[in-house]
């Protein structure tokens, strides 16, 4: 049975700790710092057998180097259309990966958009996806498309309701935010502010989150339904013409005047 330990980085970063049955040894996802890493690894006496990466931003791979001067020659996972020189096993849509530190075998889904090469982890039902969607939200685009990163997201939404989505911030509640902008009287997203705001407020983590409830609040998962293309068109001013329209609306909307 896989175990997911929440690792707090710089001031909104989670890197994940995946842990098998063997509790003396783990892997990471996205150690963007070593530091909390390492007190975590020597406070609870465990080995780190691996390093798993999503894509390429220094706060996710910034720690890479001083682990592997700890734990020298673990094998380290990332995207093959990247360039992070520690990788040791570069990887691609539909790829799988046995990890040596829990044990669990992943799906690697590619997964481009808010950065060209970015790949999301999938297994055990949960999803380990960095930065391309987030509780309440999605990634900003960077060197990625916004056409990719829409086609990212309808295939993130295919997996099962239940799947976890492990992401790699903190920003739920300002997400709901801009998802209150787009649906003011979803009820349900107004049942999620206050559930969240309540963790938020205690310091509680608000992720992991299951898809079902980001399929019912996230306005960057119901893009494709008639009342948020409403919405977005009403905000562009225009017909919009497919589901990667409305969208662009949206993620625009959200970095104009939200972000």
């Amino acid at each position: 049975m896989l175990k997911v330990i929440p690792i707090r980085a710089f001031a909104d970063n989670y890197i994940w700790l995946l842990q098998g049955e063997n509790k003396t040894i783990a892997s990471v996802v996205d150690p963007g710092d070593a530091t909390p890493v390492l007190h975590y690894l020597d406070q609870h006496q465990i080995e780190l057998k691996s390093i798993i990466i999503t894509h390429h931003h220094g706060d996710h791979v910034g720690g890479i180097q001083q682990l592997l001067q700890h734990f020298p020659d673990i094998p380290v996972y990332g995207p093959a259309r990247e360039k992070i020189p520690a990788i040791t096993h570069q990887l691609k849509d539909q790829d799988e990966i046995t990890d040596e530190g829990s044990g669990q075998t992943f799906l690697v889904m590619d997964v481009p958009g808010h950065t060209a090469g970015h790949i999301a982890y999938y297994g055990d039902g949960r999803l380990f996806c960095g930065d391309t969607v987030f509780a309440n939200g999605c990634g900003r685009v960077f060197d990625g498309t916004f056409e990719q990163l829409c086609h990212s997201l309808k295939k993130i939404s295919k997996l099962p309701d239940e799947t976890l989505i492990y992401c790699a911030h903190e920003y739920t509640v300002d997400n709901i935010g801009f998802a209150k902008w787009v649906e003011p009287e979803n009820q349900v997203l107004l049942e999620r502010d206050k559930i969240d705001f309540s963790r938020s407020e205690k310091g509680q983590p608000t992720v992991p989150s299951k898809l079902a409830l980001e399929k019912q609040t996230n306005p960057f998962l119901r893009f494709t339904l008639p009342e948020v293309k409403l919405i977005a068109e009403q905000k562009a001013g225009r017909a919009l013409q497919n589901d990667c329209e409305v969208f662009t609306v949206l993620r625009q909307w959200k970095d104009r005047e939200y972000d």
